[in-house]
């Protein structure tokens, strides 16, 4: 598709137009109420020092850990404190997430301050995610221009694995062991693969009208992932990251670098866990469609992700980004605390078009779904979905 025509499909375009049997924007917005798109700075700070106070707490327990009397319960405790440190970290990502969207607050300004200082406390490049983030946003279901989890079509994943395309199913009957080995390696190292090399995205993912020039990685502020005017916030994405290395070099010769593993990096994999899992569900389910160039629309698009569920630790510490994503696509300046309302008011509005999956445990479903749904394959012309295993 010509650029003119993907720029006529941008979101202002679709507020007019609907596109097939899609409710326009237009409509979608003028449901909701007014209310849910305006956002409180102090509620957001008061949400941001509950967190703080939050991870706080719980590192002041940790350097106490060491009184316990007996070596069980310092493991038991220090695995405790991991995980829920992991969990509030989270719950940090997410709001630094709602200041790169511009949802915070109403002040660009003090939102990008807050979300590159809890960013860069988590070791995220906050304005290269941003930037990145942004564009997935646009083009959210595009095969080519959305910037995660772009899924493998089935020739290329059988050329990629050299094999027929009648043999592709068995790649998503392999063995419980195999499948958990490679689980692992997604959860564990897939966040840092994404920010080194840009993997997951689509093959038309960089800037618009910009030479694919560079390594694409979110660290090099020359990579081809930047405008470049872009490049003075990647190297202040950079200094962030620098100046939290050196904060955790400091603190290793203070307390040693067993503590400074146990009290920040165990964490900082929970949460790089937590981070993948979500964003993959939210974009990977049998029923979501993705788009070709001809086919696709940012409405579409926006639509074909999924709200699940994961209860309590979603709800408090993730701040329902888990539950209520399907609106935050459409309409990514609502604040998370109205996304609730929000969803309810579109549902009537998108009736089978509005995806939900709450039947599942999410972890429960983080597993199945990485099973089968391993490559997509034409349904429709212009339309993929996954093809999933045989049971």
């Amino acid at each position: 598709m010509a650029e003119a025509e993907v720029r006529k499909r941008t979101p202002e375009a679709e507020a007019v137009v609907p596109q097939d049997n899609t409710p326009s924007l237009k409509s979608l917005k003028d449901a909701i109420p007014q209310e849910c798109f305006e956002s409180s700075l102090v509620t957001s700070l008061l949400y941001l020092a509950r967190d703080i106070l939050y991870c706080a707490v719980l590192a002041y327990g940790a350097f106490h850990i060491h009184l316990l009397p007996s070596l069980p319960l310092r493991i038991v405790a220090w695995a405790a404190y991991t995980f829920f440190q992991g969990c509030v970290g989270t719950g940090l990502w997410i709001l630094a997430h709602e200041c790169g969207h511009g949802a915070f607050s109403r002040y660009p300004r003090i939102n990008d301050f807050i979300g590159w200082a809890a960013h860069s406390f988590l070791l995220v490049p906050y304005f290269s995610w941003k930037i990145t983030h942004a564009r997935h946003h646009r083009y959210t279901g595009h095969m080519d221009r959305d910037t995660v989890f772009v899924p493998w079509t089935a020739d290329q994943l059988a050329a990629k694995k050299n094999v027929r395309l009648d043999q592709l199913r068995h790649l998503a009957e392999e063995t419980p062991i195999v499948t958990f080995v490679q689980l692992l390696g997604h959860q564990l190292g897939g966040w840092q693969l994404y920010l080194l090399t840009n993997a997951t995205a689509g093959a038309l993912s960089w800037p618009e009208g910009t030479p694919k020039t560079g390594v694409a990685s979110h660290f090099n502020p020359v990579g081809a992932l930047w405008t470049p005017a872009q490049r003075l916030s990647i190297a202040l994405s950079d200094l962030g990251l620098l100046i939290m290395g050196a904060v955790l070099w400091f603190a290793s010769t203070r307390i040693g670098v067993a503590n400074v593993i146990l009290l920040y990096f165990i964490p900082y994999l929970w949460v790089h866990h937590w981070l993948i899992a979500i964003t993959y569900l939210q974009h990977t389910h049998p029923a979501l469609p993705h788009y070709t160039a001809e086919t696709w629309t940012y409405t579409k698009g926006a639509l074909a992700t999924v709200d699940r569920t994961m209860g309590f630790i979603g709800r408090h510490f993730f701040h329902e980004i888990i539950d209520y994503h399907v609106v935050h696509h459409l309409f990514s300046r609502i604040p998370f605390y109205e996304a609730e309302r929000a969803t309810r008011a579109i549902q009537p509005l998108l009736g089978a078009q509005y995806n939900e999956d709450k039947q599942e445990s999410f972890l429960g479903s983080l597993v199945s779904t990485f099973r089968s749904c391993v490559y997509v394959a034409p349904s429709e012309p212009g339309v993929l979905h996954f093809v999933t295993r045989r049971e």
